[in-house]
């Protein structure tokens, strides 16, 4: 019986290997919805600036958030995309076979709508400022952003650019306050 018990645990794992390989050597035309929507269409396969190309995502984003109007309609619906992102974030993963693919951008997408949450006019000026705070965020990830990047799996992915979109935002605000740079919200 112990060698049945033994027969069959090692059949479960090489299924499990065999199903694993299958999937980390799938290309993006075999990927699942989720890794569709988590690599934003796509565009996280891009040999050149994934991450920055999934962040161009978010712009559009934000603009269709932004027509919700006030802030309070604006936050829950950044809160839910947010939320929606952290499972599909963690399946692209899993099926990319890696802990934080670069490829998956649904983080990047979602967090750039963070950015200009309490903004009242968008323009082009703030929208190009605002995102580039972001991507320096991100990049950069000052502390406690690398700390929250090792949260486990669509949580980390996620996380770490939802508050790379705090600082941001914290940052854009203080520029538009200050001085000249009134004008950029204006």
């Amino acid at each position: 019986m112990n060698q049945h018990t033994s027969n069959d645990s090692a059949d479960r794992r090489v299924a499990s290997e065999n199903v694993a390989s299958n999937i980390r050597n799938s290309g993006p035309r075999s990927c699942s919805a989720c890794v569709w929507l988590a690599t934003g269409l796509g565009v996280g396969f891009s040999p050149v600036a994934p991450g920055t190309l999934g962040a161009l995502w978010g712009l559009p984003l934000t603009l269709a958030i932004h027509q919700a109007g006030q802030w309070y309609w604006q936050l829950p619906i950044i809160v839910a995309v947010c939320l929606v992102g952290v499972p599909i974030s963690s399946a692209a993963a899993r099926s990319l076979g890696e802990k934080d693919p670069s490829a998956v951008v649904l983080d990047e997408i979602a967090s750039v709508p963070i950015v200009f949450l309490f903004v009242a006019n968008l323009n082009a000026t703030t929208l190009i400022v605002g995102f580039v705070l972001h991507r320096l965020f991100d990049v950069t990830k000052p502390p406690p952003i690398g700390r929250i990047e090792r949260f486990p799996a669509g949580l980390g992915i996620m996380a770490d650019d939802w508050m790379a979109g705090v600082y941001a935002c914290a940052v854009l605000h203080v520029l538009l306050w200050i001085g000249p740079w009134q004008r950029i919200g204006g």
